[in-house]
């Protein structure tokens, strides 16, 4: 059985927390662990951080929840910008800027992270965590 979640957000910061709270409980639903649910949570928040800043669009953005399986999926979309994935370099954790540490803190945290992006036709990632 496959059920789905999708949610439309105001492009703006104090809505990332609407993302946030209903990755939780859904991932709480499926029967993951106090941390795993943290790392969805963290991970979800970080992709949805980067489509309101980084997506320069004041419109909307997309999430949709997948439950499979136990495979819990967010995709996280937005019709901003985008961004060239050829410029995208991993962040030097010993000497770190403020920001550049949203994709990272993702693979860190989800079990697969796909990211997909053009300029001008916006980013879609998708965060995938299993069930052990």
């Amino acid at each position: 059985m496959v059920d789905n979640i999708t949610i439309t957000l105001p492009s703006k910061a104090e809505f990332v927390s609407v993302a946030r709270l209903t990755a939780s409980v859904i991932a709480n639903t499926m029967g993951f662990d106090f941390e795993d649910v943290e790392d969805i949570k963290v991970a979800v928040g970080e992709a949805c951080n980067n489509a309101v800043i980084h997506s320069r669009s004041d419109e909307y953005f997309g999430i949709n929840f997948t439950v499979s399986n136990g495979t819990f999926v967010a995709e996280i979309e937005d019709k901003g910008y985008g961004f060239s994935l050829d410029h995208y370099e991993s962040p030097d954790l010993n000497n770190h800027k403020e920001n550049g540490l949203g994709l990272f803190i993702m693979k860190s945290l989800m079990d697969d992270v796909q990211v997909f992006t053009e300029i001008g036709n916006g980013t879609r990632i998708v965060l995938t965590k299993y069930l052990e």
